[in-house]
């Protein structure tokens, strides 16, 4: 190659992950291509390269994310807890892994014990708190019944369930319904007014629920999603123009069953008005797909991220029902009336299976409005979804993003990927008051913390020694 002409031209420079470099550059008007790169995630140099070495993680890799893009969703029935998950008396689910009472934060604490009360096992917050603290009631994850729940996640047995069927690879899975906006139990307010929407969930929308989505032959689910996306949401914070079309899937056969008129109009002003109605449909949607990835022995995909408001913890193919965990971040965002940072608890919910399915926040391309809500940007949001295909293996043929083309969502997040680039994926939430009783105080963003992923790394590479 000639260099003959080389200092003819205005030089074009390229730079890796030297950020105050390119910027200098830029100040002396020198043009400049920036690559985005990061060193590996501190101590991982050892169990990537024995990963890397092994033909065998690839191959499960390609077979996690093909059996998670191939799993089905429909909704098939609506019912009690009790009926759905076998929950027993005494027994209390919630979101994230494994959690006892003394170290349970706020919002978990106060959904824990709206629970109680609305079950009629304490009649005080101050009896339900001592029953708890007492270790009389036992305390599991949603994920150990193939369950989620969003943020506080807290499922008692009369709850109902909303319940989903993969046909594909003939799995269930189950989420409560959603209770609206403002103090809710979700966000650990636990008042008499929440006790008593349960309650009327229970008599009433539940079972109009129930009648609604027996009388037809399943709602195509993933159907809905694949439409969001191309409608405006990302899934996880905005759902929007998928609870609209989820009520008109089920609106026909509400009004027609024979239930009184007043009853059937109050479940429709409510379902209409809740523009996360949809929200707990997509959550066990994305959970039967990771479930069909769980079991590939050699995969380093990760099935499952979850919070507890205490514990960030993730799940992976490759080592199934183990938990890796590190402390909740708190995520940053906007703040509803008066509510500020400090107000805010660490991150919760189960809500981040939507992100571990490929929508999410691996899909905020899709929503470019959502930015509103979370304290983002519109090109923040373009960049987060580029971002996320360095850290997966596939893209879903189905979730696709008309602004890249249609090009499918990432899909399928690479705990190796995760610790060779540094970059950790993306979650929009919304935040839970730290004070238990409080309810919402915002939504934003946030990351799990790095160890979860360099845990699970080294117990994969162990597995390959």
């Amino acid at each position: 190659m000639s260099l003959r002409h080389v200092l003819d031209t205005d030089p074009v420079v390229a730079t890796a992950g030297a950020g105050h470099f390119a910027d200098a550059l830029r100040a002396q008007a020198v043009s400049v291509v920036e690559t985005r790169w990061q060193p590996p995630l501190e101590g991982t140099a050892d169990d990537l390269r024995v990963l890397a070495r092994d033909p065998a993680v690839a191959e499960a890799n390609r077979r996690a994310v093909e059996a998670m893009t191939s799993a089905g969703a429909d909704l098939v029935d609506v019912r009690p807890a009790s009926e759905a998950l076998g929950l027993e008396r005494g027994t209390l689910l919630h979101a994230g892994p494994p959690i006892e009472w003394e170290r349970a934060s706020g919002p978990m604490r106060g959904a824990l014990i709206g629970a109680m009360l609305f079950e009629g096992w304490a009649d005080s917050p101050e009896a339900a708190e001592a029953a708890l603290a007492a270790g009389e009631v036992a305390l599991q994850p949603c994920h150990h019944r193939d369950a989620v729940g969003p943020m506080a996640g807290v499922v008692s047995p009369s709850m109902w369930m909303y319940e989903l069927h993969d046909a594909t690879h003939d799995r269930r899975s189950w989420c409560s319904l959603n209770e609206g906006l403002g103090k809710v139990l979700r966000y650990g307010a636990y008042g008499p007014e929440v006790v008593e929407r349960l309650h009327w969930m229970n008599s009433v929308l539940g079972p109009l629920l129930q009648t609604a989505v027996r009388s037809l032959e399943g709602v195509d689910v993933r159907a809905i999603i694949s439409q969001m996306l191309q409608m405006g949401d990302e899934g996880h914070n905005r759902n929007r123009a998928g609870s609209l079309m989820l009520l008109r899937e089920l609106l026909p056969a509400m009004i027609a069953a024979d239930r009184p008129a007043d009853e059937i109009a109050e479940c429709v002003r409510f379902s209409g008005a809740n523009e996360h109605f949809f929200l707990n449909l997509g959550m066990p949607a994305c959970k039967l797909a990771t479930m069909a990835a769980e079991g590939i022995a050699e995969s380093t995909v990760v099935t499952t991220m979850a919070r507890n408001g205490t514990d960030f913890g993730i799940r992976t193919a490759g080592t199934g029902e183990r938990w890796f965990t590190g402390p909740a971040n708190t995520p940053e965002g906007l703040f509803l009336g008066s509510y500020e940072p400090e107000d805010a608890n660490p991150d919760i919910g189960d809500s981040a299976i939507t992100e571990t399915g490929g929508i999410g926040g691996f899909a905020m391309a899709a929503a470019p409005a959502i930015v509103r809500f979370v304290g983002g940007d519109v090109p923040f949001a373009l960049e987060t979804t580029r971002s996320m295909y360095d850290i997966t293996v596939g893209e879903h043929p189905a979730y696709q993003i008309p602004i890249m083309e249609f090009r499918g969502t990432p899909v399928g997040i690479d705990v190796a990927a995760v610790a060779r680039t540094g970059l950790l994926p993306q979650i929009n939430t919304g935040m839970a008051g730290r004070v238990a009783g409080t309810g919402q105080v915002g939504a934003g963003l946030v990351k799990p913390p790095a160890e979860c992923f360099t845990q699970a790394l080294g117990a994969l590479a162990a597995r390959r020694r």
